[in-house]
């Protein structure tokens, strides 16, 4: 049988896994994709995922590849996987790609948004989604000083490279956009790679901005590593929107 390879574009709500990597303890979404894979076609197979999202952290687009012999058409091995996943997990696409593809290393782009839900009142619904800020918050400022992410920069003042990356902390940011939408406001950052932890870095230290504890160019001094950043935000407000591929 021929063995051939697979992009999976996967969506899941991060709430309840430990990121997506499998981990010595804790539930996983490679895990369970893993476990889906082997339950339907019978054989062990590796998924290799685009970003290893941290605990909490949910996703749209999420990209991951394997290898399989699967002989009948990706529709049905599709519909087949999100019959057996749980369902905090599901599969949006399958589609073969070249055999020497990577999920992480051909992804050209990826995109996060974080969402804030800026109100006086708690919402029990969006909870799981959005973190909860009642001082309000000024988002045009916010957005004005997310420009100065925009660039190839070193971004080192909100995060590290990930465990076995030897390479410098400089990225290239494509888009910083703050919009607010009634009571959220949503922070999208799309760069080409990110940081351990950088977006919610990233984050924390543009809510001292709405909040007028830093104005543009403290902000900026924060990026050039002058001024310490703000908190890590946590991560059930993040998501993985989407991983960009040529």
């Amino acid at each position: 049988m021929n063995i051939y390879r697979v992009l999976a574009i996967v969506e899941y709500d991060g709430t309840e896994f430990a990121g997506f990597q499998i981990q010595r303890r804790g539930r996983t979404v490679q895990g369970e994709l893993e476990r889906a894979l082997h339950k339907i076609t019978g054989a062990k197979i590796r998924v290799i995922g685009a970003g290893r999202t941290d605990t909490g952290v949910h996703a749209i687009g999420q990209g991951a590849h394997f290898d399989t012999t699967w002989d009948r058409p990706l529709e049905i091995l599709q519909r087949a996987l999100n019959a057996v996943l749980p369902n905090d997990i599901a599969i949006r696409s399958l589609n073969q790609v070249a055999a020497d593809f990577s999920a992480r290393y051909r992804a050209t782009s990826r995109v996060y948004r974080y969402t804030i839900l800026n109100a006086a009142i708690r919402s029990p619904l969006a909870q799981r989604y959005a973190l909860l800020i009642a001082e309000p918050l000024d988002a045009s400022a916010m957005n004005d000083a997310a420009q100065e992410l925009n660039g190839e920069k070193d971004f080192g003042a909100f995060g590290t490279p990930p465990r076995g990356d030897t390479h410098s902390a400089v990225r290239k940011m494509l888009r910083a956009e703050v919009k607010r939408d009634g009571a959220l406001i949503h922070i999208e950052l799309k760069a080409n790679a990110f940081l351990y932890r950088m977006v919610r870095r990233i984050v924390g230290t543009l809510i001292l901005v709405g909040k007028g504890a830093l104005s543009r160019a403290e902000f900026r001094a924060v990026l050039e590593k002058q001024r310490r950043a703000g908190q890590t935000v946590p991560p059930h407000g993040l998501c993985l929107v989407a991983v960009r591929y040529d």
